[in-house]
């Protein structure tokens, strides 16, 4: 009986070919262009569908490989039990040390540890880690003389007598991209005694599994305005660069690769980061499988990612959690090693107790309530997100073999290649948040209309520093607009920006809202309006509250009419400006009436503008 009613259900819903559903698109557009409404022109280089179907598969050569096994892009291992990291700052050993019994009790089992002080010694190091249960936890050092603390600890480890396979460390120790990337140069000329000293710290560390002594920190390319296809490409060419160099010190492919950790930046574009991280494993797998390798596990990406700094924003900064989160969930789904998720407030402030916890607990959160651990690659099969991840491994692999063409990664970035690349890209996202092509909510749009800043945010924390020379220089994308919105704030000044809605009533409130939200984004006070029976009371209202900006919100067709009258009764007292861009607009330049907003502007400099002619 539950045969016959299961043919009796696929008979009625026979299944649909790629063709019908064009055919039903297409008479949907009525005309339009396909490619220009449905298709999605990515920065990374490639175009994405409307949708995909398994014929999209048919020629991607990493399916069928399942979780744990070779290339890996399901994972290294068949689960997913990520890590949950959060860095403490170390200036005082003892303070540091409290604080990280502390978070340790509250659900971190990869603890960082950022190290401040050049002189960092032996004791300091006992009394950092006092209490602290190494084989329980996993230690990520980063901060000053790193190097140093990592013979330090070899020899407490050596001394403490723990066992080698219980012992989960990772050295921050990076001179391509780190050193490179912020200085242009390295430790050394030509980074002999840099990697001499990997090279000794590596042999001192060989019998231990789980120590890792080079990390390439990837996350400097994508929070310095990269693509995802970037940064991917520039990290594995910078693992690979590491890779030759210990090689021709004498390790064999196995030894270096296996002390090699990755850490990257998980933006809030959440399937691409998912095929990112399983792309990069793959393509990372194949890298070390092209030396011969004994063993096939010298060939597993090990993964660190954190959460965007790129993407955050010092107003309406509660937004961040919500970016954190979605964030999180891309690299966990994804399968990364370890996660640190940014703090909301980590923009433009020394994190707070409450944003780290907030911070903790979203991964916390996603283990424990979600039970994302308890599923290994969820994305593995879908049509779209296995297309992306060969998407993106295409290009990323295109863009490693040109910096390879190049002589590596070094040469490749001595040569400004990859400085000018990034850059560029960067110039292109900065563009497209000015223009709002790419949102950032409560920076570029919808931003919190009574928000003032606190004395806690300073011009420091909003203005961007400019990269000097062949260097990289992180930055916020919001920045140019909270640069903008903190000079109000700390002008002295209140300027206003008023609503004067007439005409068609609905188009009226369409445009009086969008007016709002432009002129908000600057901190210019926003004074709304319903409706106003004539141009007359209108103006008198505007008058009346001292607007230094009038804006007329109606329909196109009103405006020939409207705005002229509006001028003349301002008298220039204040700045007049029409909602839209309506077809009488040539007509109304020639009256004088010269300022347009609408969904074209560059609503940065537009803005900067009327603050200038404010004297702001």
């Amino acid at each position: 009986m539950a045969n016959t009613k299961r043919e009796k259900l696929f008979a009625e819903s026979p299944p649909v070919p790629t063709e019908k559903w064009e055919e039903v698109i297409t008479a949907d557009l009525k005309g339009a262009d396909y490619e220009r409404k449905l298709v999605w022109k990515t920065a990374e280089g490639f175009s994405v569908r409307p949708y995909y179907r398994a014929e999209n598969l048919e020629g991607i050569k990493f399916l069928g490989s399942q979780a744990g096994e070779f290339p890996y892009v399901r994972g290294t291992h068949a689960h997913n039990r990520w890590r949950v990291h959060q860095t403490v700052s170390v200036a005082s050993p003892s303070m540091a040390n409290a604080e990280a019994l502390k978070i340790l009790n509250a659900g971190v089992d990869s603890l960082g540890l950022c190290i401040a002080s050049e002189t960092f010694s032996a004791a300091d190091l006992e009394t950092l880690l006092a209490g602290i249960h190494l084989p329980a936890v996993e230690l990520t050092f980063c901060g000053q003389k790193t190097p140093n603390v990592a013979e330090l600890m070899l020899a407490k480890i050596e001394k403490d007598n723990i066992a080698k396979e219980e012992v989960r460390i990772a050295f921050c120790i990076d001179p391509l991209v780190k050193n490179l990337s912020a200085k242009g140069d390295f430790c050394s000329p030509n980074g002999e005694n840099c990697f001499g000293r990997i090279v000794e710290l590596i042999n001192k560390a060989k019998e231990y599994k789980h120590i890792r002594i080079v990390t390439v920190t990837g996350q400097t390319f994508g929070n310095s305005g990269s693509t995802i296809v970037e940064e991917l490409a520039f990290t594995l060419s910078a693992g690979h660069d590491y890779l030759v160099r210990l090689m021709d010190a004498g390790l064999t492919v196995d030894e270096a690769a296996r002390k090699i950790r990755f850490s990257f930046s998980v933006s809030s574009n959440y399937f691409m980061e998912i095929a990112k991280f399983r792309a990069a494993r793959m393509l990372w797998a194949n890298i070390v499988k092209g030396y011969s390798p004994e063993k096939n596990c010298a060939c597993k990406m090990l993964i660190h990612a954190e959460t965007s700094r790129w993407n955050q924003t010092a107003y309406d900064p509660y937004v961040n959690m919500l970016r954190g989160t979605t964030e999180a969930m891309s690299a966990t789904i994804a399968g990364v090693h370890s996660l640190e998720v940014m703090p909301f407030d980590a923009s433009f402030e020394a994190p707070t107790e409450f944003s780290q916890r907030i911070a903790r607990n979203v991964e916390l959160l996603l283990k424990h309530e979600s039970h994302f651990d308890q599923v290994v690659d969820p994305a593995g099969g879908s049509y779209y997100i296995e297309t992306l991840t060969q998407s993106i491994a295409a290009e990323a692999w295109k863009l490693f073999l040109e910096v390879e063409g190049k002589g590596g990664y070094t040469e490749a970035y001595k040569a400004g290649f990859i400085v000018e690349r990034i850059k560029a890209s960067a110039a292109l996202k900065d563009k497209n948040i000015a223009t709002r092509r790419q949102i950032l909510l409560g920076a570029n749009q919808y931003p919190n209309f009574t928000e003032v800043a606190g004395k806690e945010l300073t011009a420091e924390a909003v203005t961007r520093k400019q990269a000097e020379g062949n260097t990289l220089a992180p930055y916020r994308g919001a920045m140019a607009f909270e640069e903008m919105r903190l000079k109000v704030d700390r002008s002295g000044k209140e300027p206003k920006a008023f609503m004067l809605t007439c005409g068609n009533l609905g188009m009226a409130r369409a445009r009086s809202q969008f007016a709002c939200n432009f002129f908000a984004c600057a901190g210019i006070k926003v004074i709304d309006n319903t409706y106003f029976k004539s141009i007359e009371e209108g103006v008198k209202a505007a008058l009346e509250a001292k607007a230094e900006i009038v804006v007329v919100c109606a329909a196109d067709d009103d405006y020939a009419e409207a705005a002229p009258k509006v001028k003349e009764l301002l008298g220039g007292k204040a700045i007049l400006v029409v909602a839209g861009a309506p077809a009488s607009a040539p007509e109304l330049e020639a009256q004088g009436i010269t300022n347009f907003i609408n969904v074209k502007s560059n609503v940065l400099e537009t803005l900067k503008f009327y603050l200038k002619e404010m004297g702001i």
